[in-house]
């Protein structure tokens, strides 16, 4: 068996709340769902169409991350942050996963936080939507 290491430098955080993105914000918002976020990078889905970016591109992008509290409360942190498309993945159902990196990155490590989600359970902030 192969053993495959993480080589990210920093972990993610996992959620799927909306993301609106456009090549400048002077123009219409195309809106997303994020799929996961780093301090220095993002992850979005968003609908195979003339509005999905290519990779190469700039792309302005406002969403909100969920910061976490030792007591597994949460504050929402809105942000905006201009990147280039460094991937596009081909997903089923006229899907793209949009991949980006941050010109300049987040305050924080979302991934890091203290509360630290498992894959068989919701975050607060995801179970508050619910």
């Amino acid at each position: 068996m192969t053993d495959i290491s993480e080589r990210r430098r920093e972990k993610r955080l996992r959620y799927h709340w909306p993301v609106w993105f456009a090549e400048n914000f002077n123009g219409i918002l195309s809106q997303g769902q994020m799929v996961d976020v780093s301090s220095g990078g993002a992850a979005f889905t968003c609908v195979a169409d003339n509005t999905c970016p290519n990779p190469g591109q700039n792309i302005t992008a406002r969403f909100s991350v969920p910061r976490y509290l030792p007591d597994t409360s949460f504050d929402v942190n809105d942000y905006v942050r201009t990147g280039s498309v460094c991937r596009i993945d081909f997903l089923p159902n006229n899907l793209r996963r949009v991949a980006v990196r941050f010109q300049q990155p987040l305050p924080f490590r979302p991934g890091e936080q203290p509360w630290t989600p498992s894959n068989s359970e919701p975050s607060p902030a995801e179970a508050a939507l619910v």
